[in-house]
């Protein structure tokens, strides 16, 4: 038996049933990574010793005929911003790249629960600061489409993991379309969940009202099943949100007959790409061939998303990487050494940040600075209402909202790097979900010149459980999602 591209239920049932071991799996795991890392540099750290020790605990635990959790001995992978207790994590950045956490991010703590074998952190964005994955301190992570091309940002190492078949699972970060981007670049389903619905703690911050840990997967069952164990309230998280957490994948039953799709067709009208757009159009078609209506809706104010996103997102930037400074923890430049305290600061964090990151810092702190903060910040708050009231209005009409998850398809390394506005504006169908704190989900739905191309289902506030019906329907009725890249 294969265990490459297998999905994470057919795996764990696998395991459950003795048919394969976790070890097994494991070990097909680390040797696909291995492999396949070099042409990829999707992965800035592998742990093959942690996870056959916790691969093999799993194998006793089914020994024993204990009871396994709902992903037992599934490898996954965590992009290197969340928090594993005595496993490097750097978020891709020189300022933090000899921290060790002490402490297990909440999500970790539930998938080690849930039976996870955690393999490797992936490669990313500097702080999950982009949109292309060429931030990183450890260089950019390739398509495994196209290695010419980017996977997408700032969870790129994550798409490119479960694209390339390393591993069945991922889970990213999505601050802006960090998940559901790459996942589109890379043809694999990416969830963003609802603002709450999954603990914080644990995950480096770059923008607190923004950041949202999501899974990312071969199929929207893996992607169900992975939201249920992740989900829920925690105390160590004061945004976390006490919804009651519901078996999703229960949910994935094929059948959207009356689900009423809302399509912005004005907000997608203009700046998309004519292959994304037939692919957008033909989805559509599918969808409503299963049985949904489409209804016309309008978000007036969502062309105002980015804008409005770069100002928020900055400011939280500016106040969350104060603490990288070389006084606690992490990089400190040794040019400081006998300095004043300010020159260590300084010298410190132009050494160890990269220059996306620096540019966020310093646009932040200008949009808090005093004289322009009620011109900036808070006028964006305020747009940022209206932005969500336009939600909340198209859903007193339809269940779900759809739109394209990038307006282009994915484009060459080293294309937009010198043009970070180029850069910001591919995340133009993306940033309101998280400035309305919706939930989001890519799922592909063509190629074009051998590059996937996807498209995002939008619900209202924790309800995930629809979106996932919905892209379920969409996905038993395509195959989209079963092709492979050629790497």
């Amino acid at each position: 038996m294969t265990l490459v591209g297998r999905s994470a239920r057919d795996l764990r049932q696998d395991i459950a049933d003795g048919t394969i071991s976790a070890v097994e799996a494991c070990r097909a795991t680390l040797d696909r990574m291995s492999s396949t890392n070099p042409a990829l540099n999707a992965f800035n750290h592998m742990d093959g010793e942690r996870a056959l020790a916790r691969a093999a605990a799993i194998d006793r635990q089914r020994a024993a005929g204990e009871r396994l959790g709902p992903l037992a001995g599934v490898p996954i992978a965590l992009k290197d911003n969340m928090c594993v207790r005595g496993m490097r994590t750097t978020a891709s950045s020189k300022i933090l790249d000899s921290f060790i956490p002490p402490y297990d991010a909440t999500v970790v703590t539930r998938l080690e629960a849930a039976g996870a074998v955690i393999v490797g952190k992936t490669n990313c964005d500097e702080f999950a600061m982009g949109s292309s994955n060429e931030n990183s301190a450890y260089g950019p992570v390739h398509n495994p489409w196209n290695l010419d091309t980017t996977p997408g940002g700032s969870s790129g190492g994550s798409a490119a993991a479960v694209a390339a078949q390393c591993v069945p699972l991922a889970f990213g970060s999505d601050t802006g379309g960090s998940i559901r981007q790459p996942a589109s670049f890379c043809g694999v389903v990416g969830l963003k969940p609802t603002y709450g619905r999954v603990s914080r703690y644990g995950l480096l911050a770059f923008a607190s009202s923004l950041d949202q840990i999501g899974p990312l997967a071969r199929t929207v069952g893996d992607a169900a099943i992975a939201l249920s164990v992740i989900a829920g309230h925690d105390t160590n998280d004061a945004t976390s949100a006490t919804t009651e957490v519901i078996d999703y994948a229960a949910r994935l039953t094929g059948d959207i007959r009356g689900v009423r799709v809302g399509v912005p067709r004005a907000f997608v009208s203009d700046g998309v790409d004519d292959r994304v757009r037939a692919a957008f159009d033909a989805a559509l078609a599918t969808l409503r061939d299963r049985g949904a209506s489409l209804v016309d809706i309008e978000l007036p104010y969502a062309k105002f998303a980015i804008p409005v996103y770069y100002l928020i997102a900055t400011a939280e930037a500016s106040s969350n990487l104060a603490r990288y400074d070389g006084v606690k923890y992490g990089y400190r430049s040794p040019a400081a050494k006998d300095g004043p305290l300010k020159t260590m600061y300084s010298r410190t964090r132009d050494e160890g940040f990269g220059a996306e990151v620096k540019r966020r810092i310093m646009l932040g702190t200008y949009v808090l600075s005093a004289g322009y903060y009620d011109a900036f910040y808070l006028k964006a708050q305020q747009v940022r209402t209206l932005l969500r009231r336009d939600y909340e209005q198209a859903f007193s009409s339809v269940d779900v909202v759809a739109m394209p998850t990038s307006p282009i398809p994915p484009f060459r390394l080293g294309e937009k790097t010198a043009d970070p506005l180029q850069m910001y504006l591919a995340d133009v169908f993306t940033v309101s979900v998280n400035l309305a704190g919706l939930p989001g989900v890519n799922v592909p739905c063509g190629f074009s010149e051998g590059l996937p191309i996807g498209f995002q289902l939008i619900g209202r506030m924790f309800d995930e459980a629809t979106i996932l019906r919905v892209a379920d329907a969409f996905e038993r009725a395509t195959d989209w999602h079963k092709a492979t890249p050629p790497l």
